[in-house]
């Protein structure tokens, strides 16, 4: 496993549900975010609501800087999904670390795996770990569209 970059000296992370800014996620995903794009922000919040969330902030301000969310039993299985980093602070290695504390926290919790779709982000992913699925005819999806 490769080591988790730290986050840049003035931000934090926190799963602290109390810290989110519901309204900043739902507009960066619905407006910025091809996977996302025209959310609704009813789905967004039960989104927020059924996962447990990561936070990116801005250590003096408290401004949220970045988000990740993960649909998990906590015990086998977890899907990281919605990373998101704010253009305005991109090209820090915000994002790296974010996705590094996911996974560092999931580590020792005995999950198996970590899953992620991504359609451009393969690079950053890898650098922490994340493989193409082996082997991929094992597995299957059922999508609503």
């Amino acid at each position: 496993m490769t080591d988790t970059p730290p986050l840049p000296d003035g931000y934090e992370i926190s799963t602290a549900p109390e810290r989110l800014d519901v309204d900043r996620v739902h507009r960066w995903l619905s407006t910025d975010a091809y996977w996302a794009t025209g959310r609704p922000r009813e789905k967004q919040e039960r989104a927020i609501a059924g996962s447990l969330n990561f936070g990116v902030y801005d250590a003096g301000s408290g401004e949220q800087v970045g988000y990740a969310r993960v649909v998990t039993d906590h015990a086998t299985f977890a899907w990281l999904c919605d990373v998101y980093v704010d253009r305005s602070v991109r090209g820090k290695s915000i994002g790296t670390a974010l996705v590094g504390a996911v996974r560092d926290h999931f580590q020792p919790l005995g999950v198996r795996r970590i899953m992620l779709a991504t359609a451009d982000a393969h690079g950053v992913y890898a650098k922490l770990g994340f493989a193409p699925l082996d082997p991929p005819d094992i597995w299957m999806a059922l999508v609503f569209e």
